[in-house]
């Protein structure tokens, strides 16, 4: 080869090598451009999610109702009561055992205070304090909410005198239900019921335990030796509820006529969950995880979570720690919650209306309807742990919920929820709030005894029946409270003596107001409650 020939080779090598480089250098910039507009997008896009959404003024006037209930309930001397037709009641409950019980609140019509559905009620409360308070903040709840816990933590306290004794029942219900009269009317001393070591309440004293928990996450930083204080009464409460394992039911057989538990295990892991967020002791974390995971937690079994269940909000609360993470876990406490997660998720499935696995216990309206009595507590309830599980998966950046091969968003478990709570509000086929003081057709013959006979009547015990059968509507309106709910054909009958639909509970406007106050704003939640 010539010497010019091998001079053009070596040229066009040269030449070639560099257009190579060159485009090899424009790829990089282009892909590293590429990469930057992408990141800015999904900064756009992570800013966004994380970014509080307007007010939704319906679901903050709604929550402002439905707290008020809450002082329709009080026991004891009230202070600030923002209910003109209430007065002090039950003074005197306790006394025989110097103890202060006077505080409280009534679990529903009657003048009882359960302390299993009331332990459950400040539970409900706390959580969504926790996770929402900032949204109560913002429409000028969150002090109403606090102290409406604070008069339910006050109670529990006093109920529990010593490690292995807890009052659990202030009240015959059998007497009780043997008079139609105000709360400001009772006379007397009233009997205690009482859970301790020879008569064990795993699932009382464990729910009370929870209460005790994660309210102390409430007022961690408002009021710490209250907050120490109820997370001491916990720690015991629980040692006491796993130590002496039985049932309430079994033990006081007269309860079951009333809340009559299905078993004990759910509430010793929701106990231990919410002592684990409220003390970081990774005992408890063991407890619910390697030690009676397995056994308890019915993993891939999605069940309806309810004053007497607590497995559905136990695997979302413990899905919170599996998305977030938690420190000092151990790879098989971390596969257990795992578990919890995937269970979860399952729950989710069931709950969005055209998933694959979409449960058929609803209306055709489309309300989770579940038991004839109290209908409505499965629907909050529901609804609840959905739009908190999509809130999750906002904040962790989670974009995709799979069930079985079809995509959902968090925007699609927000808008399940939003599907109740509009039901409950009055987009239903009888048109009705169910949220007594909503909208301007809500039920005027609530099963509530405070509501339904004149501030001035002087009434007996007895005679107070007069006004359970009258056909008047209640002289007294019970702002905030969420009666039973419709029948499965959505049909609702306006009558007092219709306690089946009528009756609202304590328990509802806990979860009720939990579900409000995550619909108040679209936004994220806190990643860790400490």
């Amino acid at each position: 080869m010539e010497a010019k020939e091998v001079e053009d080779t070596k040229s066009n090598f040269r030449w070639c090598w560099f257009l190579l480089v060159s485009v090899i250098a424009i790829l990089v910039i282009v892909a590293g451009v590429l990469a930057i507009i992408e990141d800015l997008k999904d900064s756009k896009k992570d800013s966004a999610s994380h970014h509080p959404g307007p007010i939704v003024k319906k679901y903050a006037d709604a929550l402002e109702i439905a707290l008020q209930f809450f002082d329709v309930q009080k026991s004891g001397k009230l202070v600030n009561n923002r209910i003109v037709w209430r007065g002090d009641s039950g003074l005197l409950d306790g006394i025989e055992m110097n103890l202060d019980l006077s505080k409280g609140m009534y679990d529903a019509g009657d003048l009882m205070k359960f302390g299993f559905p009331m332990s459950f009620t400040a539970t409900m409360l706390s959580w969504a304090i926790l996770e929402y308070g900032e949204n109560m903040k913002t429409v000028k709840q969150l002090g109403y909410a606090r102290d409406s816990l604070k008069w339910i933590t006050d109670f529990l306290i006093n109920a529990h005198p010593s490690e292995n004794v807890l009052y659990i029942q202030v009240g015959d219900p059998e007497l009780d239900h043997q008079c139609w009269e105000r709360p400001e009317a009772i006379r007397g001393i009233r009997p205690l019921t009482q859970v301790n070591t020879s008569f064990p309440g795993t699932e009382v004293a464990a729910e009370t335990a929870a209460a005790m928990a994660s309210a102390s996450l409430v007022f961690k930083k408002i009021d710490s030796s209250y907050s120490n204080l109820l997370l001491e009464h916990a720690q015991q409460l629980f040692s006491f509820a796993d130590a002496y394992r039985g049932s309430y039911s079994v033990s006081i057989p007269q309860v079951q006529n009333y809340y009559n538990s299905t078993g004990y295990e759910d509430e010793l892991l929701w106990a231990a969950t919410w002592l684990y967020h409220a003390s970081k002791d990774l005992s408890y974390l063991k407890y619910v995880t390697e030690l009676n995971g397995q056994q308890f937690a019915n993993w891939g079994y999605p069940t309806w979570f309810n004053w007497d269940d607590k497995h559905a909000g136990t695997h979302v609360l413990l899905s919170r720690l599996n998305i977030f993470g938690a420190k000092g876990m151990s790879s098989e406490e971390n596969l257990d919650l795992q578990m919890y997660r995937k269970t979860s998720e399952a729950i989710m499935c069931e709950l969005l209306p055209d998933s694959p696995t979409a449960t058929s216990s609803r209306t055709k309206g489309g309300l989770v309807w579940v038991s004839k009595w109290n209908c409505l507590q499965h629907a909050m309830a529901s609804a609840f742990l959905a739009v908190l599980f999509g809130d999750y998966m906002v904040t962790a950046q989670i974009s995709t919920l799979y069930c079985h091969g079809k995509s959902y968003s968090p925007a699609d478990l927000r808008n399940f929820a939003i599907s109740q709570a509009d039901y409950i509000l009055g987009n239903n086929p009888m048109k009705i709030s169910y949220l007594v003081g909503y909208g301007s057709n809500y039920p005027q013959n609530v099963h509530h005894r405070g509501a339904s006979i004149p501030v001035d009547a002087n009434t007996t015990c007895k005679d107070g029946f007069t006004w359970l059968d009258s056909i008047n509507p209640n002289p007294n309106v019970a702002v905030g409270a969420v009666v039973g709910g419709p029948f499965l054909n959505e049909t609702y009958i306006d009558s007092r003596n219709n306690w089946m639909q009528a009756e609202p509970t304590t328990y509802n406007s806990a979860l009720v107001v939990s579900l409000l106050s995550s619909l108040v704003r679209s936004s994220s939640v806190v990643d860790s409650f400490t």
